[in-house]
């Protein structure tokens, strides 16, 4: 009897996999505060440059704010004031004709800039004055982040592979709390940036380790619903990272504030199984059959368990002799898994070059970016109920390949909708952010069901690094849009276009018996 169909007896979608499923969510809520986290505490608002020292004494000191600005800075070409260049004397014609900074000289900003404190009391552009010909470094904190989730992908994924998924994530909730609290106290932005890059290193364990461990403990048909549900704890995270982030404008308190459901999660920790696939795989039977037997029992299924001993249960997987251990080098030692790992590496690089390319774009729509942010989250609870019947239905690999096409189609259509028609650029945007959505909500439990349980969190930890990859870059390409306003969607579009090709060479696994070795997917599926 092979270990789906035990699954199966002692039902594979009872209280023992909702439990599961509540005891994971309380931690994965906090996975998009703190990934899209940047929408906010990054935000730049409205500034100018400081002009306390221009025009000391004289009548400069009598005029209001208006004038001043009038006066001391010059306008851009769509009339608003400069932000980062300043007069050198105050032009007190302007006062009388329109601010025309054509022949006058000017100078970058002096003394600093004043903030428009009215949207965010602080930020870290206005804690480090990171704007102007700073700005870089800012965009930076984001690609720091995620450098250190890439970082992290492969390295817990290696870890629960070879220690077990349960041990691996207490170790993520109590790293990630100590780091996010130091990084909210920073007293520099090097300290920042270096709290924020081990921040994402061990929080990037929540994310592979979560959705394998629910995967496992699902029979094959439920499998589906399985991944959609658990994907819906990062709308939700959405949703609380805009309350939190709109009622807490100050940075360090908000950190603080998304960073504290970790609290309830390493309570809750204790009642967490260990994946009984993974002991089963690492021959380690008897600890299995304890875990099943809870699972029958929660489930009402003891009687299921009378006639299945820990020899029953090795047979199930057929154990391997010997006790090899798996690296990432077997991702590449034969045809069959070295393709998988080429091809889903490339998928996962752009189905997350491109959902975050649109998720830490929201300013750049002309809603408020909490109203963004919202209507972001919001599109996604429909998305993934219709993502749900269309990988029950129709299959994983025509999902995956559709959204990024048509996420890519969006990208393309926004290119030649003018900035000033926000209300059509928000409606293109929206619907490419749902179908991003849908294609990173796919491409989890698609890679968990291609990739075999001695390698499962090796190759989804080596998806997550390039994936990650893609996400550090992601944010530095907006600063392309000094060179061509229209290049950094042009090139998410393109990345889209490509990556979903790629995925149409990935084979189905829909309905199919999760592979346990190497050697399942090495033989004719």
């Amino acid at each position: 009897m092979k270990f789906d169909s035990i699954l199966s007896e002692i039902n594979g979608f009872g209280k023992f996999q909702i439990m599961l499923l509540l005891i994971q969510s309380v931690s994965r809520i906090t996975l998009p505060c703190h990934f899209l986290l940047n929408n906010f505490i990054a935000a730049v608002p409205s500034h100018h440059c400081d002009l306390s020292t221009l025009g000391e004494g004289g009548e400069f000191g009598n005029l209001t704010l208006q004038q001043r600005l009038a006066v001391g800075v010059p306008v851009e070409k769509d009339g608003t004031p400069s932000s980062c260049q300043m007069f050198v004397e105050p032009q007190y014609q302007y006062l009388s004709v329109s601010n025309s900074s054509d022949d006058t000289l000017t100078v970058q900003c002096q003394n600093g800039w004043v903030y428009d404190n009215s949207t965010f009391r602080s930020t870290l552009a206005t804690e480090w004055d990171l704007v102007c010909s700073r700005k870089g470094m800012n965009k930076a904190t984001a690609t720091i982040f995620f450098i250190g989730v890439m970082c992290g992908a492969p390295i817990f994924g290696f870890l629960s592979d070879r220690f077990g998924r349960r041990k691996l994530l207490l170790v993520s909730y109590l790293s990630t709390m100590v780091f996010s609290v130091i990084s909210a106290f920073s007293t520099s932005y090097v300290m920042f940036v270096i709290m924020r890059f081990f921040t994402g290193m061990t929080l990037s364990a929540v994310s592979i380790i979560s959705i394998v461990l629910n995967v496992e403990w699902f029979g094959i048909e439920h499998r589906t619903f399985s991944g959609i549900i658990i994907s819906l704890d990062w709308t939700l995270g959405n949703w609380i990272l805009v309350g939190f982030a709109y009622f807490v404008n100050e940075w360090r308190m908000l950190i603080l504030a998304v960073t504290s459901p970790l609290i309830f999660s390493i309570i809750a920790w204790w009642w967490l199984p260990e994946s009984a696939r993974w002991l089963l795989a690492n021959g380690k039977a008897d600890a299995a059959h304890l875990y099943l037997t809870k699972c029958a029992k929660m489930n009402n299924r003891s009687k299921c368990m009378d006639a299945i001993t820990p020899e029953t249960l090795l047979d199930s997987v057929e154990v391997e002799a010997g006790d090899k251990k798996y690296t990432f080098l077997d991702l590449l030692r034969t045809p069959n898994i070295r393709k998988l790992a080429i091809c889903s590496g490339i998928v996962w690089y752009g189905v997350a070059f491109t959902y975050y390319g649109i998720s830490l774009n929201i300013t750049g729509f002309g809603l408020n970016p909490y109203l963004t942010q919202f209507v972001f989250a919001s599109i996604e609870m429909p998305i993934k109920i219709g993502v749900y019947y269309f990988l029950k239905k129709i299959g994983r690999r025509p999902g995956q390949v559709l959204t990024l096409l048509l996420t890519g189609l969006c990208l393309f259509i926004n290119l030649f909708i003018p900035t000033d028609k926000w209300v059509a650029r928000t409606v293109v945007a929206v619907l490419g952010k749902a179908l991003s959505e849908a294609s990173f909500t796919i491409v989890y439990l698609f890679t968990i069901e291609l990739y075999p349980t001695v390698v499962r969190q090796n190759g989804l930890g080596y998806t997550s690094f390039v994936a990650r990859l893609g996400v550090s870059i992601a944010p530095l390409i907006m600063l392309l849009d000094d060179v061509w306003h229209r290049l950094p969607a042009l090139i998410y579009c393109t990345v889209a276009t490509g990556s979903g090709l790629v995925a149409s060479l990935l084979p189905e696994t829909l309905d199919t018996r999760l592979p346990e070795f190497i050697e399942d997917i090495e033989q004719p599926r």
